[in-house]
């Protein structure tokens, strides 16, 4: 039997970025213009990789944080959680 191309799944899109903090208990930026984005991802794995280093690379910097957003779900608000 031949092999079959396997379809891709579904694009569930996701938002990397960062940047300091104006406290570390809040989620408000200190200055919107120096925003790191990161990247969009086409999966959770692929942007949790890339979150998880640009993280580990700013840990002495108690104030830099960064963010995955599931732009999936603000696209397809009918897009079950995942």
């Amino acid at each position: 039997m031949p092999d079959v191309p396997k379809q891709p799944g579904k694009q569930l899109l996701h938002l990397v970025f960062g940047g300091e903090l104006s406290d570390v208990a809040s989620s408000e930026f200190k200055n919107l213009d120096k925003l790191d984005i990161v990247g969009i991802f086409p999966n959770y794995a692929s942007a949790y990789s890339a979150w998880k280093a640009k993280a580990q690379g700013t840990v002495d910097n108690a104030e830099m944080r960064y963010f995955i957003v599931h732009l999936h779900r603000l696209l397809d608000p009918e897009t079950q959680a995942r």
